[in-house]
């Protein structure tokens, strides 16, 4: 299988931007520390107010189902959500 890359955008609701820091750099950590099929994960601020974005690439498609049922995404995921205000957008990136 080939690898599967993406960058995920979202908004953070107001106030709720230190806890989604904190939860998404203890996701990360962890991430990159016990997933060996992880090519790059990593969160960034945009510019604009309470944007926030995450680009993930794993080497399988296989290897991003075993981060999905991770028990530390498990774990943080639903803290995470409850920082979202609406819905994330997802934009797959294929290399060529």
């Amino acid at each position: 299988m080939s690898r599967v890359t993406f960058l995920s955008r979202m908004t953070v609701k107001a106030g709720r931007e230190a806890d989604y820091e904190r939860l998404c750099s203890q996701l990360a950590e962890q991430t990159r520390a016990r997933e060996p099929e992880v090519i790059y994960y990593e969160f960034f601020r945009l510019r604009e107010p309470r944007r926030y974005a995450v680009l993930e690439s794993f080497r399988s498609e296989d290897a991003e189902h075993q981060h999905l049922e991770s028990e530390w995404f498990k774990a943080v995921a639903p803290a995470i959500i409850e920082c979202l205000e609406g819905p994330y957008v997802r934009e797959y990136l294929d290399a060529f």
